[in-house]
């Protein structure tokens, strides 16, 4: 059997700015996930972690530092992390970086929630437990983008559900959550840089402007009409209506 992958890679051209992305069943029986790059084909398992390993018999590396942690922290110790097993996860997360960005390209949007939310745990607990700060930062800095990629996929699911009003209060939510961000670290004016920011406040836009108006809206905006036109004892109806609505909502 010839190892040369020129004839699968030939039958599965990558295509330059396209993220190809395709489920097959591996010879196991279970699905994997085949990311197509400019030299090969990454592949990996839709769930556990994206290699297939098991590290010190657990599901991730994360794990098995936060199980250790936790011990640590029940004898009252403290638990540190050295730069290589830093250098360890960092390499961990990358994989479910791959995975994340593959899900999305194929609308598996709670996929891409589970393995952002994930990372953004890894930043936390490194966060927490390494000791120099510059470490810290090569994790932190792409917390951004991950929760940007964390509430599209939130949003996207709210969207496909026709809840429009959802959708917009969870992108404000990662909006919000990016900007806090920023103010908080060392470096307050990358907000106003921010490509994540910006993605954000354009598809809050996008998705206001081709929103339903609610029952309630639409009641509201027949009553203006009502008042410019001077059809007051119609609007005088609307203005009652929309109270004794509000009322009923709440």
């Amino acid at each position: 059997m010839s190892l040369d992958l020129n004839s699968l890679l030939k039958d599965w051209p990558h295509e330059t700015g396209a993220i190809k992305v395709r489920k097959i069943i591996g010879l196991d029986g279970r699905e994997k996930l085949q990311l197509r790059i400019d030299l090969g084909v990454l592949q990996m398992e839709v769930a556990g972690r994206p290699d297939g390993q098991r590290p010190h018999n657990c599901e991730s590396l994360l794990v098995y530092h936060q199980r250790r942690a936790e011990r640590a922290e029940a004898r009252g110790e403290s638990y540190e992390l050295n730069a290589e097993q830093c250098n360890d996860l960092q390499q961990e997360g990358i994989q479910y970086y791959h995975r994340y960005l593959s899900l999305f390209q194929i609308n598996d949007f709670p996929g891409v929630i589970r393995d952002t939310q994930r990372n953004l745990d890894l930043f936390a607990f490194v966060a927490e437990h390494a000791d120099r700060e510059e470490m810290i930062w090569t994790f932190q800095q792409f917390r951004p983008y991950v929760l940007m990629m964390n509430t599209r996929a939130k949003a996207s699911i709210l969207l496909g559900d026709g809840k429009f009003a959802d959708a917009m209060r969870e992108i404000e939510a990662g909006r919000d959550a990016i900007q806090e961000f920023f103010q908080q670290s060392s470096f307050p004016e990358m907000a106003s840089k921010s490509s994540e920011l910006a993605f954000l406040e354009e598809w809050l836009e996008e998705v206001s402007s081709k929103r339903p108006l609610s029952k309630l809206e639409v009641m509201q905006r027949e009553m203006e009409v009502a008042i410019a036109s001077e059809l007051y004892e119609r609007a005088a109806e609307l203005r009652d209506a929309i109270k004794l609505l509000q009322t009923q909502t709440k």
